[in-house]
């Protein structure tokens, strides 16, 4: 990893996903998360003052040092112990049935290998382990997504490898996840090839 990589990106991830606009989102993606939760793609820790009182801990994957040094004081403030214990959303140091819920927000995006990833994460789950997930991705209409298409080579060099064109509903069925929630939305004032979103609830069978 270069200097971008490691001390600029973080805070410009930090900066985008951190605006308060998007507090109404975490709160809304991590209502009903309980028990033991991974959460990847943990970042600076924007999620933590929205866990609910029913979470008692949190395995937090995070592949950025400067990230997790960014999210310090947010999990001292915590009641809930949180823990740094991945840097690979595609290889879980974790045995099987370990968490009761995951939570992904604006991350599957840009691990590379999302297939392998998704099968990591329904692996750590129990069986009927709920991913509550808020991501953006491939848009419904047409000729946004000819913009995502043409745009998603650039926005991967500026952004660290996020795409922009994921089908996210498709990604996790493909892994057998079964979507019992989900919410699609266009989330303004963003331009719309950024802000096809996509909110809910799979569970792991």
């Amino acid at each position: 990893m270069g200097i971008y990589s490691e001390r600029i990106l973080p805070r410009l991830i930090d900066r985008t996903c951190g605006m308060a606009a998007n507090e109404r989102l975490r709160k809304r993606v991590c209502a009903g998360l309980h028990g033991r939760v991974l959460e990847i793609g943990f970042g600076s820790g924007r999620n933590v003052p929205f866990y609910p009182a029913a979470v008692t801990r949190v395995g937090a994957v995070e592949p950025a040092d400067l990230g997790w040094r960014m999210a310090a004081a947010r999990i001292a403030d915590s009641s809930v112990p949180v823990e740094r214990a991945g840097l690979d959303g595609q290889a879980l140091p974790f045995e099987d049935n370990s968490f009761d819920s995951a939570l992904s927000t604006w991350t599957l995006c840009t691990i590379p290998d999302i297939a392998l990833a998704l099968q990591e994460v329904r692996r750590v789950l129990v069986p009927g382990g709920q991913l509550h997930f808020v991501e953006h991705g491939l848009a419904p209409d047409a000729q946004v997504r000819t913009w995502q298409h043409r745009l998603d080579p650039i926005q991967g060099v500026i952004a660290g490898g996020c795409h922009l064109d994921r089908d996210i509903r498709g990604l996790l069925e493909e892994a057998g996840f079964e979507i019992t929630e989900v919410d699609r939305f266009y989330d303004s004032p963003a331009p719309r090839f950024l802000a096809a979103m996509s909110l809910g609830v799979a569970v792991s069978a």
